[in-house]
């Protein structure tokens, strides 16, 4: 036989036993019997949303205890907590920088001719909100004195 009919033969061989099952001692496997996949995998039913509603309408009243039941292991988050006001200075900072590109961007689609102070003026805004915010971070030290160590509280 030459080498290409060996290897044909190796192959058909794989490709015949491929559906077989190995058989393997118990004492072979590293992991614990309980930890075998049965042979048929196990077939869950589900109802179709007709026969669902059929059964949820009953005559008797629901109580309240049964969305607890139901809805158990679902979190709901608390709702979030209201946005800090913002003052005057805050609010004029944001239009500065959002107001200043977005002339800029009105002006260029809508092909307007635009003057030097204009331009200067968009992108001095633009520079300026951003300065005022970075500046009114306040992101210095905190104010309260608990200690050399800023770690975590319990």
């Amino acid at each position: 036989m030459t080498r290409q009919s060996d290897e044909d033969e190796v192959w058909r061989q794989i490709v015949a036993s491929f559906n077989d099952t190995a058989e393997r001692d118990s004492a072979d496997q590293p992991w614990p019997d309980s930890e075998n996949i049965p042979v048929e995998p196990m077939r869950r039913v589900v109802k179709p949303p007709e026969e669902e509603e059929l059964d949820t309408e009953d005559d008797e009243p629901r109580d309240e205890g049964d969305d607890e039941e139901e809805g158990e292991g679902h979190f709901t988050p608390p709702p979030p907590p209201p946005l800090p006001k913002l003052d005057i200075a805050t609010k004029l900072a944001w239009v500065a920088l959002f107001g200043g590109p977005a002339y800029l961007l009105v002006a260029a689609m809508a092909s307007w001719h635009m003057e030097g102070w204009a331009l200067f003026t968009a992108v001095a805004a633009f520079i300026g909100g951003f300065v005022a915010l970075v500046v009114r971070m306040g992101d210095g030290p905190p104010s309260n004195d608990s200690g050399w160590d800023d770690g975590a509280v319990l």
